[in-house]
């Protein structure tokens, strides 16, 4: 195989790839079900094996990668209709302790020791199981924790403390490049943030690395080094 086919062949596999995850989802990795990383597994495989095989070309790696997608497609778009197949595929959540108890039945059936119990435990900052009221293991093994009242943080409410409403902070500028969409969400424009920064001291937006606005902060700025 010359260089020339190889590099063909890698760019080809590269986008291909690209596009077959844009389409299934923005699953992120500890999201990931055992279905999930077996199949993201073998995409590669068929991928990696397609590329450096001299009598495979551009055509069969397009074909593998997309029917191998369609596959995983189609698992994902009936999944999202059929509970039982969701179920089969991605497991179903565990209750593993329950009122403060745990279920030892429900650990021996996902297969889990108590270090591993205890482990996914500290993962949640909690390190005694007398402070954990409820704990649900997930399809994706991670641990979801309802601790008992007398451990559980307090909460504003539970203080009497009076709320302040927190707005969503919002990037405006990132490297020097204005972000106009982020403008647009907060009904604001061009001129306006250029106003703001004048009044910061900052005249070229191309000086300033980042900028953000939170409602009830107003801008914060951060300017590129010197």
């Amino acid at each position: 195989m010359g260089l020339g086919q190889l590099t063909v062949e890698l760019i080809v596999g590269f986008f291909s790839l690209l596009l077959i995850t844009r389409v299934l989802g923005k699953t992120q990795i500890t999201q990931l079900t055992a279905f999930d990383f077996i199949s993201a597994l073998i995409l590669g495989e068929l991928l990696g094996n397609a590329i450096y095989d001299d009598d495979t070309g551009v055509v069969k790696i397009l074909f593998a990668v997309t029917i191998w997608g369609l596959l995983i497609f189609g698992i994902q778009l009936v999944g999202q209709k059929s509970i039982t197949l969701r179920n089969f595929l991605e497991g179903k959540p565990a209750l593993v302790i329950q009122k403060g108890v745990i279920d030892r039945q429900a650990l021996k059936k996902n297969r889990m020791n108590l270090n591993e119990l205890q482990n996914l435990l500290r993962i949640k900052d909690v390190f005694s199981v007398r402070e954990v009221e409820y704990a649900i293991l997930e399809p994706n093994g991670s641990l979801t924790v309802i601790r008992k009242p007398e451990f559980d943080t307090p909460t504003l409410k539970d203080l009497n403390i009076p709320l302040n409403r927190k707005s969503l902070p919002m990037l405006l500028v990132s490297d020097g490049i204005i972000l106009n969409d982020n403008l647009l969400t907060i009904s604001k424009n061009e001129s306006w943030l250029k106003t703001k920064l004048k009044k910061q001291g900052f005249d070229n937006v191309n000086n300033i690395f980042f900028a953000e606005w939170r409602e009830e902060d107003g801008l914060y700025v951060l300017e590129k080094d010197q």
